[in-house]
């Protein structure tokens, strides 16, 4: 097992550098400096600008748009700090994608989430941190430890007015995330709605059932992740013809491809609460609010660096 006597180092790929920014302003130290380009034909260069040797390093990147670009420069800058002969290496996806990809849904389809941690695991890493992951078995693909950070307290934090009030129910958008929603509703100590969804075929989605009341209720749909935002404009609407009084939003990871925003603003969706886990400087029109996340992030690693717990964050 490695021990780690070197300085704490923070650096970023080019996927989310200022949220990379605001975590080393949290810790109050300068980021470390890393080249990240590209060669003519595409291919992908890096350099580390300072010395690493024996240093307790973590390199922020979020594997978000362009996906397969973003996962490539992490692996590189990975063994680019393994051949440095880093003290340690602790990749920090603040999303993790291919998440989704978790399983065999169907015949012959790949677990890419599993490709990917096996990606990652061989290049270096000797440790992963992530935000929020899309299922929490995902920790177990990878053969290095894993901290799972939530984004929970700060979406508590936003919703401190709405604590502890009968009208407020907090909704699982499908059967597969109510262990999600069941643990912010137990902290805003609020109902629970359940959603009954199919998806006929990926980004689309259909709604069944609504479990539970929700109607003259303040409604907090509660997800891990919005892509094209289809999900988030049936189930409000779904809520919307049961009676909802007021629809807010909630998903750490504010993918929002395609028409995503204007399916959110096209919808009786008050606010839609997303965290700057992926690059934030969009034009998400005025529905949507970033919330920052730097703070758990640089605390974990800070606690991860001082051979502190994690877990106690959370509790």
């Amino acid at each position: 097992m490695k021990t780690v006597s070197g300085d704490l180092k923070v650096f970023s790929g080019n996927s989310n550098k200022p949220l990379a920014v605001e975590i080393c302003r949290h810790l109050n130290i300068e980021m470390g400096r890393l080249h990240a380009e590209r060669f003519a034909d595409g291919e992908i260069d890096v350099q580390i600008l300072e010395s690493v040797r024996g240093h307790d390093c973590y390199i922020v990147q979020s594997t978000c748009t362009p996906v397969n670009e973003n996962l490539m420069e992490l692996l590189v800058m990975i063994d680019a700090f393994k051949r440095a002969s880093a003290g340690k290496i602790t990749a920090v996806l603040p999303y993790f994608g291919y998440a989704r990809a978790d399983r065999k849904a169907s015949a012959r389809v790949p677990i890419t989430a599993k490709l990917v941690s096996n990606l990652i695991t061989k290049a270096g890493a000797d440790r992963l941190m992530m935000v929020d992951l899309h299922a929490g078995q995902i920790q177990g693909f990878f053969d290095i430890p894993v901290d799972h950070l939530q984004a929970r307290p700060v979406f508590l934090d936003y919703f401190q007015d709405l604590r502890k009030r009968d009208d407020v129910v907090v909704v699982s958008p499908d059967v597969g995330g109510v262990e999600r929603a069941r643990k912010f509703a137990a902290r805003m100590d609020a109902g629970l709605v359940i959603i009954d969804k199919r998806r006929p075929k990926p980004n689309e989605a259909v709604v069944y059932n609504i479990i539970g009341d929700v109607q003259g209720k303040t409604c907090i749909i509660f997800d891990d992740i919005a892509d094209t935002a289809g999900t988030l404009a049936v189930v409000s609407n779904k809520l919307k013809e049961g009676g909802a009084k007021c629809i807010y939003a909630v998903c750490t990871h504010g993918i929002l491809s395609r028409n995503g925003v204007d399916k959110i603003n096209n919808s009786p969706i008050e606010k839609l609460i997303i965290t700057d886990t992926l690059p934030a400087n969009r034009n998400l029109g005025p529905k949507v609010v970033v919330l920052p996340i730097s703070y758990i992030l640089a605390e974990a690693i800070q606690r991860n660096h001082d051979g502190m717990s994690i877990s106690d964050m959370f509790n």
